[in-house]
């Protein structure tokens, strides 16, 4: 009897450990192949809610300044999906990892649920599990389910070698993405070189033809001479001008260089008032975090078209700008009191919405515009993050 009952110990312990060695090998591969940082997080988290039957985990990182941000979510409560700033600030999870009483998973009573009877999902506990690379700490991974029991020591233990792979991951692609950017800087500078060479010459070129339809006028040459360089240079001119918007398109946006998004959003904000007789006001919703270049880029572009259209049309007085951060995607708002107009009815020449709406669409966002005459206009721009690169 007790023979069969240890040949069946046995056998549940040889189970378990080719059930652990299967997981560790299923999130291996899958952070093996992703080299982008979003990419690399959500690939875990959707590997650890299928292979521990967890419904929703997330991710705290910290930033360059050492502040904790959520860098990934799944299946976030509505307590805190439809509510950022629930996601902001201090927790005992958090408060403990920057303590250094962290050093192995912990089942915590989430502080920033405990004392919500609405839209938590029947979720009050969650395990944390530090995440540090070569005694560097990153971060923390918060794994949770209502039916607490599901995990026990067992998954605990596995859930931190778990957190030692996604650890390895993060500074791996933190060092793929160091890498590219630096690529980034060689590339803008061979695009300096390459618009010097080809606009500079272009331009020459164009003064040439002027010139010379200017020698030909004052010497009272027929005007077929005179229109055919003139032609010319109007020729070369729109050449010239497809490749400056080419070259341009290609470079990386200087004022992002060195600041974080809401930095450079803030500053674009602050430098737009002070040239008009306006009040504006900047918030920053959810935690900070850095995202792909293009991403920034865009918002940056986005935000600089919609202000110079309120300064050109909207006579308004006070403008407020809203970027919302969340683990899935990132929303900019944009809104004024000045005169509106009707979306529906805006004019085809109205370039200014139509490049705004073209760069959320190439970054697989939308944007919307609300805004009525007399009653101001609202913008939203909604970019999602998840498998961006």
């Amino acid at each position: 009897m007790s023979t069969r009952h240890k040949v069946e110990t046995e056998s549940e312990k040889l189970q378990r450990r080719n059930r652990e060695l299967s997981i560790l090998n299923t999130i291996a591969k899958a952070l093996n192949e992703e080299v982008d940082p979003a990419r690399a997080l959500n690939v875990a988290l959707r590997h650890v809610a299928e292979l521990f039957d967890l419904k929703t985990s997330w991710i705290f990182l910290l930033n360059e300044a050492g502040e904790m941000y959520v860098a990934a979510a799944q299946d976030l409560p509505p307590a805190l999906a439809d509510h950022p700033r629930r996601l902001t600030g201090e927790c005992d999870c958090l408060w403990l990892y920057e303590k250094g009483r962290m050093r192995s998973p912990q089942n915590i009573t989430c502080t920033r649920l405990e004392n919500l009877s609405v839209g938590t999902a029947g979720l009050r506990q969650h395990a944390s599990i530090p995440l540090n690379a070569h005694g560097k700490p990153l971060g923390v991974l918060n794994v949770a389910s209502s039916a607490w029991d599901d995990l026990c020591s067992q998954d605990l233990q596995l859930l931190y070698l778990v957190g030692d792979l996604l650890a390895i991951a993060i500074e791996r692609a933190r060092l793929f993405a160091r890498s590219a950017e630096l690529g980034a800087i060689e590339e803008r500078n061979r695009l300096a070189r390459e618009i010097h060479d080809t606009l500079a010459q272009g331009f020459t070129a164009i003064g040439l033809q002027l010139e010379t339809a200017e020698a030909l006028l004052e010497a009272g040459a027929a005007a077929d001479k005179v229109r055919q360089h003139i032609g010319q240079a109007l020729q070369l001119a729109r050449l010239n001008l497809d490749e400056a918007r080419r070259s341009v398109m290609d470079l990386r946006a200087a004022p992002l260089e060195g600041k974080s998004l809401p930095e450079a959003l803030a500053a674009l904000l602050d430098e737009w008032k002070s040239r008009r007789k306006v009040t504006a006001e900047f918030e920053v919703i959810g935690s900070p975090r850095p995202l792909p270049v293009r991403i920034e880029i865009g918002l940056y572009r986005i935000l600089q078209e919609a202000l110079t259209n309120i300064g050109r049309h909207a006579y308004a007085r006070q403008v407020c700008v809203q970027l919302v951060m969340m683990p899935d995607q990132v929303r900019l708002f944009v809104s004024d009191d000045g005169r509106g107009f009707q979306p529906d009815a805006a004019p085809t020449h109205h370039y200014g919405l139509i490049g705004m709406n073209e760069r959320a669409r190439l970054l697989s966002g939308s944007l919307e515009v609300c805004s009525t005459p007399g009653e101001g206009t609202e913008i939203e721009v909604l970019i999602p993050l998840e498998g961006t690169s």
